[in-house]
């Protein structure tokens, strides 16, 4: 899990601000922009925020969607982009196994090492959902990796049997590492955070969003006090 990555690429200046503009429009006579100048600091529209959309449940939570922000997200198993890709309010390129199947020639090849090309859990103790027990060897381990070698190099042989790239890659292990691009707006990354940093959520889950947070607290951080105080890890109904 040590090759996972998240990066921002852009985010919406001044988040809270934005949040607070719409909010204040909802109840204001006038064009809100018209006073702009007054408008409280990023700061104090986080506390006003927190205080009168999200504090006691009240569950306002449109106006969070419109500041958003853009993550590259890399070295994550197909299956975490799967579970990702599910959730409402979110624009998402990922790395398209129909182009970007030179990295899985070069693993095939030596000239990738296989771990940067397809994921394994570490060698330990694990629990499944329904709270069994069970332990994963290093010699389960080195099968595995044996057979994503023996895959890709299936999958070498496939193209150069002339077979086209989506066809040869339905042979490949599931949990092909993958790089993807997306944007979320503050709304949407509560309700990803809310699914899958929970404790019961897919263990590479969790670790995606344990990269993002430190992200969402730069960016929204009375915002983001709010949430780690109120909802974080806690499983509750996402917003």
């Amino acid at each position: 899990m040590n090759r996972f990555k998240v990066e921002m690429i852009r985010q919406i200046p001044s988040p809270q601000q934005a949040i607070y503009a719409a909010m204040h429009q909802d109840y204001c006579e006038d064009f809100v922009t018209d006073h702009c100048a007054q408008w409280p600091s990023e700061k104090k529209c986080g506390e006003l925020i927190v205080k009168r959309l999200l504090a006691g449940d009240k569950g306002h939570y449109g106006p969070l969607e419109h500041p958003s922000i853009v993550f590259n997200c890399g070295y994550f198993p197909h299956s975490v982009m799967q579970q990702i890709r599910t959730h409402r309010l979110l624009s998402f390129d990922v790395q398209s196994n129909r182009y970007t199947g030179n990295r899985i020639v070069d693993a095939a090849t030596g000239k990738r090492e296989i771990e940067e090309v397809f994921y394994l859990r570490p060698v330990g103790s694990y629990t499944d959902r329904q709270g069994k027990k069970y332990e994963y060897t290093q010699l389960q381990r080195d099968r595995d990796l044996a057979w994503c070698l023996e895959a890709a190099k299936r999958y070498q042989q496939l193209l150069a049997e002339g077979a086209a790239e989506e066809h040869a890659r339905g042979i490949i292990p599931f949990d092909v590492r993958q790089h993807w691009v997306m944007s979320l707006n503050a709304r949407s990354l509560m309700h990803l955070l809310d699914m899958r940093w929970k404790k019961d959520a897919q263990l590479e889950c969790q670790k995606l969003c344990n990269l993002i947070w430190p992200h969402f607290q730069e960016w929204v951080p009375e915002i983001a006090a709010w949430y780690l105080q109120s909802r974080a890890k806690k499983g509750r109904l996402a917003p």
